[in-house]
């Protein structure tokens, strides 16, 4: 696709880290918004065309607000899809909020937070978190260890699992972090064979997963862990392009609650995967993380139109009566906290790098961010994905998958 050259352009940034030690899942992210900012070129029912505008903090936390600022008062852009991090979040939204900008954020996170300058298009503890709990809890035991980068996302996160597990008598065993590009693992594994957990709950990213990822799966292969069968990893994070950087045979098995898997067989999903393979190569493959940032272009390109115009105020009224058919299947802003109506789902990996959905929602699920609703105490069951932030149970459905 080639951008229009005759209708209107909106500046739209997007604030990626493509390189640094979650590069790869930076990349994902804006090239899902390329690919839509591409398409809404080429649609005939846009009269406007977005004109990217690419920043690279390079996951320098302190390059964040600088380029956030470069971006809305030197580039006079008012919309910017962007960060990765819970942490590059934080550092920028009182950048958006004293410039009266709107930050699209793309990416699932802790929750506990609501800015009217954010639109939260990624998931919610309710949405990914929770879902997974009630899974594993079930299923394996509510013995568990937790490892996670050291920053907001991974200690916020580990907090919801922890409060879970021992609402339901369960154990932490331990709660260990790592620097964001700390490849030394070999202690981790040591604990974990240690104190025999039922699971593990992950919440590292970037060189810090491969890392581990590797060197389970190598203790597990030689025996290290003992004969009985290796504790799962769990994870509210782990996607397509993570185990692209996994040794092929440390791949399969762990679990990943979230929203959008490549594997999803839908119209929609189809047509994006082959467009975006055909745009970044077929090697490519999506993600949650690239699907999330394809979607907020979308979302925008929408309020945009119904609007007819994009100044802040505009926007932020007509975002709530948008809905968008996104590969995950239909995506909506709620007006009550700016974010995403979603459809939570469980992953198993497989060793070609995609995920078997082993579970899905029947209907999208309303955002919690503040888990306002959630009763940790009844609403966790292996169930609890079906479930509504209402309290009102559904039917399980069975999700088709690429095999």
């Amino acid at each position: 696709m080639t951008l229009s050259t005759t209708k209107q352009t909106v500046p739209l940034g997007l604030l990626f880290s493509t390189t640094g030690t979650y590069g790869s899942v930076g990349q994902a992210m804006l090239s899902g918004s390329l690919l839509a900012i591409e398409e809404i070129a080429a649609g005939k029912q846009f009269d406007f065309a977005f004109e990217p505008v690419i920043a690279d903090p390079g996951g320098d936390l302190s390059r964040y607000t600088e380029l956030a600022q470069t971006m809305l008062e030197d580039r006079s852009v008012t919309h910017v899809v962007g960060c990765y991090t819970s942490s590059s979040r934080k550092e920028v939204v009182p950048v958006f909020e004293r410039a009266n900008a709107l930050l699209w954020y793309p990416s699932h996170y802790e929750g506990f937070e609501c800015s009217d300058n954010v639109i939260y298009v990624g998931s919610s503890p309710n949405q990914h978190i929770v879902p997974l709990a009630g899974y594993m809890l079930s299923v394996y035991g509510n013995r568990i260890y937790t490892i996670g980068s050291n920053y907001v996302w991974a200690w916020e996160s580990n907090r919801v699992m922890r409060d879970i597990v021992e609402t339901h008598g369960g154990e932490l065993l331990a709660e260990r972090y790592l620097s964001l590009d700390d490849t030394d693992v070999e202690w981790i594994v040591d604990e974990i064979r240690a104190l025999k957990p039922d699971f593990i709950f992950s919440t590292l990213i970037g060189a810090s997963t491969h890392a581990f990822l590797n060197r389970y799966s190598e203790a597990v292969r030689q025996g290290e862990l003992g004969d009985c069968p290796a504790p799962p990893i769990a994870s509210c994070n782990l996607s397509e392009t993570e185990l692209q950087h996994v040794d092929p045979q440390a791949r399969a098995g762990h679990f990943s609650s979230s929203v959008y898997f490549q594997s999803i067989i839908s119209p929609a999903n189809s047509l994006f995967v082959s467009q975006y393979k055909a745009r970044f190569g077929a090697a490519n493959v999506t993600s949650v993380d690239a699907e999330a940032s394809y979607n907020a272009v979308h979302l925008l390109a929408r309020a945009i139109q119904k609007a007819g115009k994009h100044d802040v105020a505009s926007i932020r009224e007509a975002i709530t009566e948008c809905t968008f058919d996104a590969p995950q299947g239909c995506v909506r802003v709620d007006p009550g906290n700016f974010h995403c109506v979603l459809t939570p789902r469980l992953g198993r990996s497989e060793e070609n790098g995609q995920f078997e959905v082993i579970m899905g929602g029947h209907s999208p699920l309303s955002p919690d961010p503040y888990l306002a609703w959630f009763d940790a105490k009844h609403d966790v069951d292996a169930w609890s994905v079906f479930k509504d932030s209402s309290n009102a149970s559904e039917a399980a459905t069975p999700v088709q998958v690429v095999k």
